[in-house]
């Protein structure tokens, strides 16, 4: 395996080879990656350069509006989970101080006659930039596809069905968030832009941010920063699976970092995809992750009822 700044990296394309052992290579690369790190650089995602480009063409497109025609797609009731989130809004588990961050939420799209369709709200579609809505639908598609078999590799290694996510991920709760730094105008009162958090979701797929300062929290407790090569998406595990699996697959903490002085006037974007189950997946302790020396670890509780409490937590809820 090789690494990517202390992260490993693993090929896609060896999981859906068809050959058996390019597969269970690749389960295993995959799960000794999350037990050890909690992040991995994934080669052959399929979703395309072009794709990737035209999703970050339309974000910035989008956040060069002026701020009185994003201000028109914030809905307050949706609690930022569609539409867009003015800057500061939000803030980390922990921390008072609010991120350096504005950003819009695009969620599920049902489009068979599941009954869930119910319980989520519609997507804020943006006139101004006629292919943004477009674009974010196809690239969360493509993520729902890179996701899927992620968790089936996934699944796989805990000593499950292959497919045992599959129809709980299937319309789930996932949502693609295209995130703006600001330029810095002024020294800050810190030196990060989003403070150490971990990731609410099962797993989250974030392609080629704009710029650098993500960093990850390694286990000899430094800071290391993160780059994805161009051709690689960075999926690392959230706190949903981190319970799911009695803490065995790690939720990794990271932050971003402000840029150095000289870079202190650009924007910097990011577009990660938090993959979601629907809400009524059990998230009770699997039997294989707990033994004498793993007692269960946390209560049971579904993972709507997490995303909810969590969501109050950062100050998206009231």
């Amino acid at each position: 395996m090789a690494t990517v700044h202390s992260i490993p990296s693993v090929d896609l394309a060896d999981f859906r080879s068809g050959d058996a052992a390019r597969k269970a290579a690749f389960v295993t690369a995959l799960g000794k990656a999350y037990e050890e790190v909690g992040f991995v650089a994934v080669k052959n995602h399929g979703i395309s350069d072009e794709l990737i480009k035209q999703l970050y063409d339309n974000v910035r497109a989008f956040f060069q509006l002026p701020a009185s025609t994003k201000s028109k797609y914030e809905i307050p009731e949706l609690a930022g989970q569609r539409g867009y989130t003015s800057f500061g809004k939000e803030h980390a588990k922990g921390f008072e101080a609010p991120d350096l961050k504005e950003f819009f939420q695009f969620g599920q799209s049902v489009e068979d006659d599941d009954p869930v369709k119910e319980s989520y709200p519609d997507n804020v579609m943006v006139k101004e930039v006629p292919e943004f809505t477009p674009t974010l639908y196809k690239a969360y598609r493509g993520f729902e596809t890179s996701g899927n078999s992620l968790l089936q590799a996934i699944a796989l290694y805990l000593g499950l069905d292959e497919h045992f996510f599959d129809k709980k991920i299937h319309n789930g709760n996932s949502i693609l968030r295209a995130i703006h730094y600001p330029p810095i105008t002024q020294e800050p009162s810190s030196a990060i832009r989003a403070e150490q958090h971990e990731d609410i979701n099962l797993i989250t797929l974030l392609v080629g941010a704009s710029a650098d300062g993500l960093q990850i929290l390694d286990k000899q407790g430094d800071w290391v920063p993160v780059t994805s090569l161009p051709d690689q998406i960075v999926v690392n595990v959230g706190d949903m699976l981190q319970r799911l699996t009695n803490n065995r697959l790690k939720s990794t903490t990271h932050r971003v970092v402000n840029p150095p002085r000289e870079l202190w006037n650009t924007s910097r974007f990011s577009i990660p995809f938090f993959l979601h189950p629907k809400s009524d997946m059990d998230l009770t302790c699997l039997a294989q992750c707990v033994d004498g020396s793993h007692p269960e670890a946390y209560e049971p509780i579904t993972a709507g009822e997490y995303l909810d409490e969590r969501l109050r937590e950062i100050g998206l809820k009231k």
